[in-house]
């Protein structure tokens, strides 16, 4: 497996971690959770996003590198 691949495997599952831990968060804070959690929500579903758009630069920079 090329470091290409196993750095895009890294990537979503990092991507999937964030944004479910976010979800979470979030969920836990509007059924009555501390108000630290909102921020936790927030912070891991920016974090998650901004995981989104290093995947697509990661994409669009090693285009031309395969996957084997």
């Amino acid at each position: 497996m090329s470091l290409k691949a196993i750095h895009v495997v890294f990537i979503v599952a990092s991507i999937m971690l964030a944004l479910a831990f976010g979800a979470w968060a979030v969920k836990e804070y509007l059924d009555g959770g501390p108000r630290d959690y909102i921020w936790y929500g927030a912070g891991s579903l920016a974090a998650g996003l901004g995981l989104v758009f290093y995947l697509r630069a990661v994409l669009k920079k090693l285009k031309n590198v395969s996957y084997l």
